[in-house]
């Protein structure tokens, strides 16, 4: 091959490469221009539908718009109507206060005319009275203030002898009846707090979830309520109380293994004859060892040794059982510690005196089930288990049941008196009772020529010393009676609250 092939060839070559460039290059622009129509195709397109949901949504808000102005115009109609309505009632009103008005403007001049006759009438009374008056001056020789104050004065002077006759004479048939009265009175207190001690001791509440469990708890034909009743020893009491029962029985732990026993069955869900008998046992071994427990306590904190497990036991039982709100095993250790402190005063036997108040109420555990009172039977048990006879003593003879063989004796009725009499003890906590005591105090202060007034006697008696020159006997007596009134129309008190009023005159004098 010669250079001028190589040359044609190379020129070839070249022109092929630049025929190939430069197709490259218009097919790439025509590729180019082809995806640029196509977006300015979907540019279009986009754009076309934007406009189309613009329309859309510009003509259902037109649409709701209009909906909305033909509510509010239906509204505005509505309104319109009831104002007009109204607008009616309103005129009718008006009208009807007019002619009301106008019946009264007359009822008015009616009045008037009638007052102006009657103070014509009234006028000529009075001249009347005037002369009269006059005349009666001219005849007795006096002025009407004189007449006045003498017959006043005679008047004050008859009702005071007649009243001091009645007083005196009322206190002369309170002193013959006395007795029978107080009688009267000791038998209603008795009978009124025997009222709320039974429903105090004898009962109580067991909350249920529902309704639907007293159904249960009765069971079919009562199967459930009486295998309960008849194997726990208790009276069940489903009435319209909501949401409770009740159970009843004299028996304090009998009726606790009671309402534990039911809880656990109300909890439970499971409620026949067998479970029944079954949870009972149960519950009852339970209050055994808690009934054995609160003895031992009781003994260990009330520190008196030597007591026979039976008994410890039977104390235990008093956990169970309340007196005028108060627990008699809490009272019995209070008791045993009041005594402690006093036959240590006093020099007796400490340990007589502490054993005798701890058992002093022992009788309370079994007198339900045993005739007798419980200071009898007390201590009937404590003879029974060997216990020593000066503690016997004390426990039959704090209510004055036997003689008092010793002065140990004497102590545990003290101890126990103080305990169940203390403020807040018994039916009223402290505070109501320091609330009571200034209630007297503030009501006897409130009376004319009061100096001084104290409660005494735990509230049961309030004393008031008045200024003899401002209140004479009559007026002492007068003043007794109406505190007396006061506290019984604005108090709420337990018994009786005595009222004296003390009035005395002290002359003094000096030798020079």
């Amino acid at each position: 091959m010669n250079i001028n092939d190589i040359v044609i060839l190379v020129i070839g070559v070249v022109i092929a490469l630049a025929i190939g460039f430069g197709a490259g290059f218009f097919w790439k622009k025509s590729q180019v221009e082809k995806a640029r129509r196509k977006q300015i195709d979907k540019a279009e397109h986009a754009l076309n539908e934007a406009q189309e949901k613009a329309r859309r949504v510009e003509i259902e808000a037109r649409d709701k718009a209009l909906e909305k102005i033909k509510e509010a115009d239906d509204e505005i109609s509505h309104r319109r109507k009831e104002l007009v309505r109204e607008e009616d009632r309103l005129q009718k009103r008006r009208n009807e206060l007019d002619n009301r008005i106008d019946r009264l403007e007359k009822r008015e001049s009616n009045l008037n005319r009638r007052q102006s006759t009657m103070d014509k009438r009234a006028n000529e009374i009075d001249k009347l009275h005037q002369q009269e008056l006059e005349e009666l001056q001219k005849i007795s020789q006096m002025t009407t203030e004189e007449a006045r104050e003498m017959l006043l004065a005679d008047v004050e002077k008859d009702a005071r002898n007649d009243m001091v006759r009645i007083i005196r004479q009322v206190e002369r048939e309170a002193k013959e009846d006395g007795e029978n009265r107080a009688r009267k009175i000791i038998v209603t207190a008795i009978q009124r707090v025997a009222t709320d001690q039974v429903s105090e001791i004898t009962s109580s509440v067991v909350p249920i979830p529902s309704e639907e469990m007293k159904g249960r708890i009765i069971g079919r034909n009562g199967r459930n309520i009486h295998a309960f009743e008849q194997s726990a020893g208790v009276d069940v009491i489903v009435d319209d109380t909501p949401e409770a029962v009740t159970i009843s029985s004299f028996d304090p732990v009998r009726r606790e293994i009671a309402r534990r026993a039911l809880l656990k069955l109300i909890e439970d869900g499971r409620i026949h004859p067998a479970h029944i008998e079954k949870v009972l046992k149960k519950e009852e071994k339970e209050i055994n060892r808690a009934i054995i427990e609160a003895g031992e306590q009781a003994v260990f904190e009330a520190g008196v040794h030597g007591v026979h497990p039976e008994i410890v036991k039977t104390l235990g039982r008093l956990k169970y059982r309340t007196s005028y709100g108060q627990n008699q095993l809490s009272h019995a250790v209070e008791t045993t510690k009041l005594a402690a402190a006093i036959s240590a005063e006093l020099g007796a036997d400490t340990e007589i005196a502490k054993a005798g108040a701890l058992l002093h109420d022992l009788g309370k555990a079994i007198d339900h089930n045993v005739e007798g009172t419980h200071a009898a039977l007390g201590a009937e048990l404590a003879t029974r288990f060997g216990m020593n006879k000066k503690i016997v003593n004390c426990i039959a003879a704090h209510h004055h049941e036997v003689e008092q063989e010793s002065i140990e004796a004497a102590i545990v009725e003290v101890a126990d008196a103080i305990s169940g009499a203390r403020p807040g003890a018994r039916r009223e906590s402290l505070d109501q009772y320091l609330k009571r005591v200034r209630s007297l105090e503030e009501i006897a202060n409130s009376e004319k020529g009061v100096t001084q007034s104290y409660a005494l006697q735990a509230g049961r008696e309030v004393r008031i010393f008045v200024r003899p020159g401002d209140i004479d006997d009559l007026e002492a007596v007068t003043m007794a009676g109406s505190i007396a009134k006061k506290i019984e129309e604005t108090m709420q008190y337990p018994g009786q609250i005595k009222v004296t009023v003390i009035r005395e005159t002290r002359a003094i004098d000096y030798a020079k």
